[in-house]
């Protein structure tokens, strides 16, 4: 014989997102660096490629556009892992 489902007491479960507002505030911001910090490696040349350019060593492209790029990866790792459901502890 059949059995039947206990139907009187559903439980719905309620779907809530994982990230709230705030990480993915952080998450945006995360990826303004990061592409920031490609928009300034990028670029820049010389108009014949047999003259050498002394500009592919400047301090934007050596220090701080990679700077940026794992500034960027830092705050988006911090980002997936910020809970601003936790409470603190007093």
């Amino acid at each position: 014989m059949s059995k039947k489902k206990n139907r009187q007491n559903p439980q719905k479960k309620s779907q809530e997102f994982i990230f709230k507002r705030r990480n993915y505030l952080l998450m945006f911001i995360g990826l303004a660096f990061i592409a920031l910090g490609y928009i300034l490696m990028a670029g820049g040349g010389t108009e014949d490629p047999e003259v050498f350019s002394e500009a592919i060593f400047s301090f934007r492209r050596i220090r701080l556009a990679p700077t940026l790029v794992l500034i960027g990866l830092g705050i988006q790792v911090f980002a997936i892992l910020f809970n601003p459901n936790k409470k603190k502890s007093e």
